[in-house]
């Protein structure tokens, strides 16, 4: 019994050290809040968990200091598509909007202009996702009740497209558009102090392709 313990202890011993001579991760360095946006993505496909901030801390300090979002992501409410795993965020990192479909209207535009306008995020992104139910729901045809009102809205983005990936592209491209409709987007798009993007979430990669809109 005596020879296991001191065992264990060697173990633990070799553990230590070895943690305290291990170098500390460097701090990653963004050129832009989209770079940040993919970088966090790479960094969430390949970890099992999201390493985000959302500790006691943490959540005392953006009570305490208020709320510095850098970015607002408008997508949708699918539940495969968590904005704040997929770019590895913490508490007060993203301002997420989520609707089926990721459609615009007054409410979600309103919510935009105020992340970008009081909370002060320099970029939107509106982002899709492959399998888009809401997308294939419009190619299809045939929604009821409110859901119609969903369907109704894409259709106007994707016309008669029937090839479900093309469609997502256009629907977030729309998207877009209704984006840019805003007076305030467009002050703050033109004073340079907002960037407006598109983007489509690959739901089995886990991959946010930033090029759609090029």
């Amino acid at each position: 019994m005596y020879k296991k313990y001191i065992s264990l202890l060697v173990v633990l011993c070799l553990v230590l050290v070895g943690c305290s001579n291990a170098p500390e991760s460097a701090e990653i360095e963004y050129t832009s809040t989209i770079d940040r946006l993919t970088k966090n993505n790479e960094i969430s496909v390949l970890a099992s968990t999201n390493s985000g901030d959302t500790s006691k801390d943490k959540r005392k300090d953006v009570v305490t200091n208020g709320q510095e979002p850098y970015a607002v992501i408008l997508t949708c409410s699918d539940s495969r598509v968590v904005p704040e795993h997929i770019f590895n965020a913490g508490i007060g990192e993203l301002f997420v909007i989520r609707t089926a479909g990721n459609v615009v209207s007054e409410f979600e535009l309103g919510s935009i202009e105020y992340g970008a306008e009081h909370l002060n995020a320099d970029t939107v992104v509106v982002m899709g996702h492959t399998g888009c139910g809401a997308v294939s729901a419009t190619i299809v045809g045939g929604a009821h009740g409110n859901i119609k009102a969903i369907t109704d809205d894409i259709k106007v983005g994707i016309g008669d497209e029937q090839d479900p990936a093309k469609a997502e592209i256009q629907n977030v491209e729309y998207g877009i558009s209704k984006v840019m409709s805003s007076e305030i987007v467009n002050d703050l798009v033109d004073t340079d102090k907002l960037t407006v993007v598109g983007a489509i979430y690959d739901t089995e990669t886990g991959v946010v392709d930033f090029s759609i809109t090029d």
